[in-house]
Order: C-alpha cells, then sequence, then structure tokens
C-alpha cells in the first residue's frame, strides 16, 4: 500500500503560498485551512508570518472568509482556495452567489485524473491497482476513473474512507488481480454515483475552466488545475494585485517529498524523516497535514516496522 500525491495540502505548489506571505506582507488579510499553515514556503510559512504579526487567519471554508470579508470592508480579503474536486464547489458557489469587492482568491485547485494519468507514465513505477478517493469521486463520480481499467488495464476501486471501507477495496482489488480481470468497481455506493454530483459539476464549470497546472514535487501536470474563467477574473488575486512572479522553491534541499508523492520511495528511507523533519517542526511539505504520508508513518511508524 503506496499513498500517491493525494494530500492537497503537500501538492499545493510554493509559489502559491508565497504569493499569499507577500500579500500579507502588505497589509492584506489572507485567510486559509488551518493544515496550510505551517506548510513551508520559499522562505517562511503562513504561520511563521503570522508570529511576525501579519493578519493570517485560519478558516474553515470559504464562507468564512467571505464573512471576514463582509466584516472589513475597509480591508482587502484573500482566501488560498486550495483542494481537489472535492473543494472547488464551496467556492465556486460563493462566487456566483456574490461576494464583495474586497474579496479575492488565489486559486490552487488540483484534478485528481490528471495526477493518476501521470504516475501511469512513470515506466520505473510498478503499480498494480488504484485505490480512487471517494469524496472526489462524490463530486466527479466514478466515470472518469473507468478510463484506468479501460484503456490501461488497470484495477480500480472507487473507495470509502472507514476501516471496513478500504478492507473491502483491497479485497476487491486481490480478486481483480487474482481473476485477471481489471475494471473500475465502485465499493463507496452509499455516496458516489456513477455520474457524480451534477449539480456541483454545473456549478464548478461556470466559475472554473481547466488549465495545465503545476503539482509541488511532481511538476507540471496537463489539463490538471482550476482557474477562474474570464467572467470571474476580477475576483482571481493574482491578477488583481499583479503579483511578481518570483523564483520558488518547492522542494528544499535535502527533502524527498517528491519521491514519497509518487511512491518511489517510503518516508523513513529520507534521512531528514523524523530528525530535521518533524510534524512540530516541518522541512517538507508531506509532514504537515494529517493526510500527508510523512505525518501518517511519523505517528503510526511503529506498526510499519
Amino acid at each position: 500500500m503506496i499513498a500517491g500525491p493525494g494530500c492537497p495540502v503537500c501538492v499545493t505548489p510554493s509559489l502559491v503560498l508565497d504569493e499569499a506571505i507577500e500579500l500579507a506582507r502588505r497589509g492584506v488579510i489572507v485567510t486559509a485551512f488551518g493544515d496550510l499553515m505551517m506548510v513551508p514556503a520559499t522562505e517562511t510559512s503562513l504561520y511563521g508570518l503570522k508570529t511576525e504579526g501579519a493578519d493570517v487567519r485560519i478558516v474553515y471554508g470559504p464562507h468564512d472568509a467571505v464573512e471576514i470579508a463582509e466584516k472589513n470592508p475597509d480591508r482587502e480579503v484573500v482566501f488560498c482556495a486550495v483542494g481537489f474536486e472535492t473543494t472547488a464547489p464551496g467556492i465556486a458557489s460563493e462566487l456566483l452567489r456574490g461576494v464583495p469587492e474586497n474579496f479575492s482568491i488565489i486559486s490552487a485547485h488540483r484534478l485528481i485524473p490528471p495526477s493518476m494519468q501521470l504516475l501511469m507514465s512513470i515506466g520505473d513505477l510498478q503499480i498494480d491497482g488504484f485505490i480512487c478517493p471517494g469524496h472526489v469521486a462524490t463530486i466527479i463520480g466514478a466515470h472518469p476513473f473507468r478510463e484506468f481499467a479501460d484503456a490501461f488495464r488497470m484495477p480500480t476501486v472507487v473507495s470509502g474512507f472507514e476501516p471496513n471501507d478500504v478492507l473491502l477495496t483491497i479485497a476487491m482489488l486481490l480478486k481483480q488481480l487474482k481473476d485477471e480481470d481489471p475494471k473500475c468497481e465502485n465499493e463507496y455506493t452509499r455516496l458516489v454515483k456513477e455520474e457524480g454530483n451534477l449539480k456541483a459539476q454545473k456549478i464548478m464549470d461556470e466559475v472554473f475552466q481547466i488549465a495545465n497546472a503545476h503539482w509541488r514535487g511532481i511538476g507540471r501536470v496537463p489539463d490538471s488545475g482550476y482557474i477562474l474563467k474570464k467572467e470571474f477574473e476580477e475576483y482571481d488575486a493574482e491578477k488583481k494585485y499583479e503579483l511578481p512572479v518570483k523564483k520558488s522553491i518547492d522542494i528544499h534541499p535535502g527533502c524527498n517529498c517528491h519521491l514519497v508523492m509518487i511512491g518511489k520511495i517510503y518516508p523513513p528511507e529520507c534521512k531528514l524523516f523524523g530528525n530535521v523533519c518533524r510534524p512540530e517542526k516541518p522541512y517538507g511539505p508531506c509532514m504537515v497535514s494529517s493526510e500527508g504520508t510523512c505525518r501518517i508513518y511519523h505517528k503510526y511508524g511503529a506498526h510499519f516496522k
């Protein structure tokens, strides 16, 4: 079992954080999910900047950020819109509903199927089957994952997150391998439909368009990101504030998060793991979020020995 690039915090480019940090230094109220706060950027983190007195606030979702903008009409407010297809409908619905003029976003949404296609193209990476994220499939449906079984003959199962879900998913994958019958199955039938959430897809299509996107530690992945459509560009913080293009550092010297994210090494194989890089002082992005592979190994490492 290898965790792929399925942590949105881990794959958020350093540039996104650098831009948010730059805006905070200009006096903008920067809002973000809590697990993004300690992710290392090029020079510091949002948390590090907050300790220096910058107005960086943790929110539970885009609606909280919009409310902050409404309560502070004399201040500019920016929301770091990160996440996969699961979080995109939330920000899309806010923009369609109408937001204050002093509100904007840094759009860093990423799409899962294109990243899986990238993994399939890595020649020395042996994959026997995919466990696909049920929360993403709840939005986009099971059908986008069928390509991997149909085109690549790859056993594929859309899974829920409860222990019984994962165990059943593994059993389903093993049966496909045993029978030499690769297909895409939906284990998470109580929430995932073949066509997905059509209402959520509609509002996403109204607000976003698909574009090439950079994944931290992985690089440019074709058609794997969401950017705002022209009708909503006034809420694009990068355009609104003419953010300077600067050289950002995704993976700092010695960090092996990029190899962990594509499954080439296990976290303990990184020399920094557990000493230089720890949850309380992460050196790489995979040690921050509870979904980060290095963080998971650090917490449950004794079980992998």
